[in-house]
């Protein structure tokens, strides 16, 4: 189930909302019980036997936090008396072991679940062993709520969260049904005193709801449409095609995946806010970067702050020197293409980004500072673009073969009538997807909200209102006669 489906819109979502809002505040556990059971059946809907899998991880860091937790802080509460005794240090290392083996069991379960079969394919490509793949669907969302929950027991380690001994709000964290399966990756601590103690209110959820739209209509109006157009142009034989054709195809790639991925996670968000959680955000404004740098301070932040977090400080990070920073640079953003996907275009697409990045730190950056603020963008968004084409390939060949086309090779032409004819009947939806992937509609809306001049604010309220419906009743005509409605990140 996926929140741009009918099911989602009319059935699901309503049922659960009403079945929250009637239990008083009060009873802050029932509502959780709603949220868990809801969540439960929003993901068995689709992959009903992993569900045991879930239960099990959710199992596994609860105790693992309560355990770290009873041996770190117990100690702790006895004073100078276990420390004299030597029992504070042997704490110390069973907490250590305790968070060694569910750190374990998380990439374990990972591992074999979304990695196994990569292994098989690579032993036999290089050895022709002809070792039989695993008959195994990958669960969705498996990358997702591993590193979340994985998170919450490191942070209890670290002493950075308070251990959650009420395993029902545990649950209920590890499986919200908003941000389960395409993230943002929530980390405990964001939200722990929201578990117990959250307070919705109307202006919150007001604020939900106009978010869940906009995410809504990123997702089916802008990204599926531009998305059919990557399908078409990228299905074209080479006798069809051009180099400009080839770069259209490219872009349009790269708003699909940015609206889409982008729109359910405003639609996340927004959902948080209706049931009184406060998410962060996880995308501001990428393609207006000015660097590499800059583009991954704005994609995806929710999992890049936790590689930052979790895997490049605990290396290291820069306090080493040079060729240790470089190691450690290279190690999270091979991790972070092979988090992506078992294939390795997707590691080939970390290390791209890696081995840029480290460039730019250490050699490009001040060539960069000196070039006219477009000149950066437009640098930056070829690099994109091109990373794009790793990240979108089936295989390398594919990948390589896409590239030549770009810059001319396979004899292609520079422009041909595919080129004029897409542009010409796709040339509005370009504009309005350039529009809209700037902050500039935004920071407009804003200012007029913040007006001084009240009749001004009321019209802006108005016509608000009236644009988002709109977005609404367009959004459900389209998926009432949907036959295209994919979502890229269900793999990951």
């Amino acid at each position: 189930m996926v929140f741009s489906s009918l099911l989602f819109l009319t059935r699901f979502l309503p049922v659960v909302m009403i079945l929250y809002f009637l239990i008083p505040k009060r009873f802050r556990g029932t509502r959780n019980l709603v949220l868990f059971l809801a969540s439960i059946l929003f993901y068995a809907w689709g992959e009903p036997v992993y569900i045991l899998l879930m239960l099990f991880t959710i199992c596994v860091d609860y105790v693992s936090g309560i355990l770290i937790d009873r041996y770190l802080r117990g100690t702790a509460e006895t004073g100078a008396d276990a420390e004299q005794s030597g029992q504070q240090p042997e704490n110390e290392k069973k907490a250590k072991v305790v968070l060694v083996i569910a750190m374990v069991i998380n990439l374990a379960l990972l591992g074999f679940f979304k990695y196994a079969n990569f292994l098989i394919e690579t032993i036999n490509s290089l050895t022709g062993a002809g070792i039989g793949l695993l008959d195994l669907a990958l669960p969705i969302g498996i990358s997702f709520y591993t590193f979340q929950s994985m998170s919450y027991v490191i942070d209890v380690y670290r002493g950075d969260t308070k251990v959650q001994k009420n395993i029902l709000s545990f649950g209920t964290y590890v499986t919200l049904f908003p941000q389960l399966i395409a993230g943002p990756i929530v980390r405990y601590r964001t939200v722990a005193e929201e578990m117990d103690g959250r307070s919705e209110n109307i202006p919150d959820f007001s604020r939900g709801v106009n978010r869940f739209l906009m995410g809504l209509g990123k997702k089916v109006l802008l990204a599926n449409n531009i998305g059919a157009v990557w399908d078409l142009i990228n299905a074209m034989p080479d006798s069809q095609m051009s180099v400009a054709l080839a770069w259209l195809g490219i872009a349009a790639y790269t708003f699909q995946i940015y609206f889409d991925f982008s729109g359910y996670s405003d639609m996340a968000i927004g959902l948080g806010l209706m049931l009184g959680f406060h998410f962060d955000e996880n995308f501001n404004y990428p393609y207006t970067a000015v660097s590499v740098t800059d583009f991954w301070r704005r994609w995806h932040i929710s999992l890049s702050t936790w590689f930052r977090e979790y895997v490049y400080i605990p290396l290291g990070g820069n306090r080493h020197g040079t060729a240790k920073q470089i190691r450690n640079l290279l190690i999270v953003w091979i991790l972070t293409g092979f988090w992506h996907g078992a294939a390795w275009n997707f590691v080939a697409w970390g290390l791209y980004y890696g081995i840029i990045l480290i460039l730019e730190k250490f050699v490009l950056s001040k060539w960069l500072a000196k070039l006219p603020r477009i000149l950066q963008h437009v640098y930056t968004m070829l690099i994109v673009m091109i990373g794009w084409v790793f990240f979108s390939a089936e295989s390398f060949g594919r990948a390589f073969h896409y590239i030549a086309m770009l810059f001319g090779g396979a004899g292609l032409p520079f422009i041909n009538g595919n080129f004029l004819y897409q542009l010409r009947n796709q040339g509005i939806l370009f504009v309005l997807l350039i529009l809209a992937a700037g902050s500039a509609p935004k920071t407009a809306a804003l200012e007029i909200a913040g007006s001084e001049n009240k009749h001004i604010r009321r019209c802006f309220t108005i016509l608000e209102a009236v644009f988002l419906a709109g977005i609404a009743v367009i959004s459900f005509a389209y998926l009432v006669d949907a036959t295209y409605n994919p979502f890229l990140y269900f793999r990951f």
